[in-house]
């Protein structure tokens, strides 16, 4: 195991900052919640962004492909953490307001929420 190696990089990624990680269900084996390309282009576009926006760099944020969040429908779905805010229809527009209000300005996108009563 190359220590070093790997402390470098949990330095360029911030790793133990204060931020947000955003899991996005996609590709999965058997798609459940929408169809898997749909899934696929929110994906590439959500890493697109993030590393165009520099959000790692300005708010800490991570982002991870889930294989299923087990909410298998109207997806494809997200979750943000640590707010524990869960979102439907991740499209790449969705993830496009996702991105500017609630990751950058910290609004949550009451539109596309998911909300149990």
């Amino acid at each position: 195991m190359d220590l070093e190696k790997m402390q470098e990089a949990a330095r360029k990624l911030k790793i133990g900052q204060t931020g947000r990680h955003i899991f996005l269900c996609c590709d999965q084996n058997v798609p459940k919640c929408c169809q898997k390309e749909l899934s696929i282009a929110s994906w590439e576009y959500l890493k697109h962004r993030v590393e165009e926006m520099n959000l790692q760099g300005h708010v800490h944020l991570w982002r991870t492909k889930a294989n299923c969040l087990r909410v298998c429908t109207n997806g494809p779905i997200a979750v943000v953490y640590p707010d524990a805010i869960w979102y439907h229809s991740c499209t790449p527009e969705v993830l496009e307001k996702i991105l500017q209000e609630h990751l950058v300005k910290g609004n949550i996108v009451e539109e596309f929420r998911i909300t149990v009563s």
